[in-house]
């Protein structure tokens, strides 16, 4: 069955003792600009007796303060041999090698024990910079951005972590009036949450699982299962950020399982609609060797916004207006195979045992006889397509099976082979 896991209750108290126990706050800016700012940041927080270490992440000019981590050995933590400071010309290149290198410094400190927290400082390109490395740590470590373009759109900041954006209101430019409140709150809010970590809420595991509104009787009927089970089940929206959501809380160790029922983000994916799952999809959930049962859920249909924004090349095809900001698209043949290509490609990767159960009746309510997407043809492409991809073991198992996606048979179907790979994983611990 792989390596030993913990159970879920280890997993959360083994994070939190590990916040806990861990020596310091990394305080990371630019520091040939705003040294003095973030050695403001580092009195408040060691006047409340959190110990920090200031990372210099400058690309051009010497720092102005005497930084505890040079961008010399930031970039040393690079696999590859790092560029020569200064030999850099482009700002935005710069940013990206140095993003590239936090990144692995800042994972080496967090696997060594020695990162309770992380704030950062910065304008645009600092505040891309550093959150690029605060997305790859783990969810439940405390991470502050206080950032001059915090007022706007974060998404592309955030993504799917749980990094608290911060406006600075004023440009972080010297210390005045408005930034000694705002910096001295956001080290008062690290100290607070390094210095109280959470305790696990429950001791029940925790699974994953993925829903959309055409899929919702099949998970509603395997959550309610699964929970009378004693599971704590969470529910993510297939949205793209729903499912880079739910894999990056398996890749920190909270979600212990996975029915990851509604894959239709690949859909996307292939065929350029706007929740995409991007190329890493099931890649997390495999590494992390779960117990894992996938579905077809809703892969009938790739997902635009309104009417207009349909792209050309696709005006001529079956579309239903979900709503006013929603176009759904049937998905065709082609784009079934190359679907089918694309999972059986990330599931030939697994290690463990895996489940691929598929509902050969449809895969969503508007996919089933007298509904707008009901596509026997279409379907059967994906279908075939992935019985011949997937290099078929005792492991690794296709199994189709002769109902609709929302029907209370294939929904305890579902339920029944996340049970048994659930109790493999169990008889696995125990050997």
């Amino acid at each position: 069955m792989g390596r030993e896991r913990p159970n879920q209750s280890d997993e959360l108290r083994s994070i939190g003792e590990a916040i806990n126990m861990a020596g310091y706050v990394y305080l990371v800016a630019t520091m040939d600009t705003k040294g003095e700012e973030l050695a403001f940041v580092r009195d408040r927080l060691q006047q409340t007796g959190v110990s920090v270490r200031m990372i210099d992440v400058g690309t051009k000019n010497p720092p102005l303060v005497t930084p505890d981590v040079t961008r010399d050995q930031v970039l040393s933590s690079l696999s590859a041999a790092p560029p020569a400071q200064g030999k850099i010309d482009d700002r935005g290149a710069a940013i990206a090698v140095m993003a590239g290198a936090l990144t692995s410094f800042l994972n080496i400190e967090y696997s060594a024990g020695r990162v309770s927290g992380v704030i950062g400082l910065g304008g645009s390109g600092g505040t891309s910079l550093i959150t690029t490395a605060m997305r790859a740590l783990p969810i439940g470590l405390p991470k502050i951005m206080v950032s001059t373009v915090a007022s706007g759109n974060v998404a592309p900041y955030v993504d799917c972590s749980d990094i608290l954006m911060m406006f600075s209101v004023v440009d972080i430019a010297g210390i005045n009036t408005v930034s000694h409140v705002v910096l001295s709150n956001a080290a008062h809010a690290m100290a607070g949450m390094v210095q109280h970590v959470a305790p696990p809420a429950r001791s029940k595991p925790t699974i994953g699982m993925t829903m959309f509104g055409v899929t919702t009787p099949c998970v509603n009927h395997v959550r309610t299962a699964l929970e009378r089970k004693g599971f704590d089940c969470l529910v993510f929206h297939a949205v793209g950020s729903g499912g880079r959501a739910m894999e990056l809380l398996v890749a920190s160790g909270l979600i212990s399982g996975v029915l990851d029922i509604t894959t239709t983000e690949v859909a996307d994916e292939i065929a350029g609609g706007v929740f995409s799952c991007g190329p890493n999809r099931f890649e997390k959930m495999l590494a992390a060797e779960i117990p894992l049962v996938v579905s077809l859920g809703a892969l009938d249909m790739v997902n635009f916004g309104s009417k207009e924004t349909v792209p050309i090349r696709y005006r001529d095809r079956l579309l239903y207006q979900h709503n006013a900001q929603v176009t759904l698209m049937r998905t065709d043949v082609d784009e079934n195979r190359s679907i089918a290509r694309f999972m059986a490609t990330k599931l030939n990767e697994s290690r463990t045992p895996i489940r691929l159960l598929v509902p050969e009746h449809g895969v969503s309510s508007l996919d089933q006889s007298g509904q707008l997407f009901y596509d026997p043809q279409a379907n059967n492409a994906l279908f075939d397509e992935l019985q011949s991809r997937l290099n078929h073991t005792d492991d690794r198992q296709l199994i189709r099976l002769p109902y609709h996606i929302n029907s209370p048979e294939f929904a305890e179907a579902l339920v029944s082979s996340f049970v048994e790979l659930w109790g493999m994983r169990k008889a696995g611990m125990c050997d």
